[in-house]
């Protein structure tokens, strides 16, 4: 599981999925997003800007990334 710590108040979807490598660029994370392949908290999100934050739980692929400040 990736951990990703929080600058900010939150970190948007698209950014996080970048953050913890699971995506090449910002192109790829709006296609799988858009594609409905990515979950937070486990439902099915196809939102990129989504707000994520502290405790959020974000799967894509197999892998998982938690938000933590």
């Amino acid at each position: 599981m990736e951990v990703i710590t929080l600058r900010d108040e939150f970190i948007k979807l698209g950014q996080a999925l970048k953050a913890g490598n699971l995506v090449g660029s910002g192109v790829e994370a709006k296609i799988v997003i858009q594609d409905g392949q990515v979950s937070v908290n486990g439902d099915v999100c196809t939102q990129r800007g989504k707000k994520l934050y502290d405790g959020d739980v974000v799967e894509f692929e197999g892998q998982t990334i938690k938000i933590q400040k």
